[in-house]
């Protein structure tokens, strides 16, 4: 069974950092390589929406929302995705998960909670 998990959410101050890791199992190594990697975003009374996302080979893209503020960068090896959020904004809370791109209706997770205090 493929699951894609999230962890290194939490609670931090604006301006702070937080490293979000999204570990996968059940998915072998060429599968994972085959696929665009990204982070979304969901906020309350929003749509989830795609911030970051990382190709095996090719630029990373960024909703500008987040550009030059977060790092998303995968590990194929260890079948991993990370998300590196710099200078966080109260904007940047949610629940953020990871998935394809497009994403896969049963590979979403719980998430991991982001809360930036103003």
């Amino acid at each position: 069974q493929v699951r894609l998990v999230e962890s290194g959410g939490g609670l931090v101050q604006a301006g702070g950092s937080l490293r979000l890791t999204c570990a996968t199992s059940g998915i072998i190594t060429s599968v994972f390589n085959s696929n665009t990697i990204g982070w979304y975003r969901q906020v309350p009374g929003k749509e989830r929406e795609l911030i970051a996302s990382i190709a095996l080979r090719g630029t990373p893209i960024y909703d500008d929302s987040v550009k030059d503020r977060f790092t998303i960068s995968r590990d194929n090896a260890r079948k991993r995705a990370f998300l590196q959020m710099n200078n966080l904004k109260p904007e940047d809370t949610g629940v953020y998960d990871c998935n394809y791109v497009p994403p896969r209706a049963q590979y979403w997770g719980q998430g991991t909670q982001v809360t930036v205090a103003s």
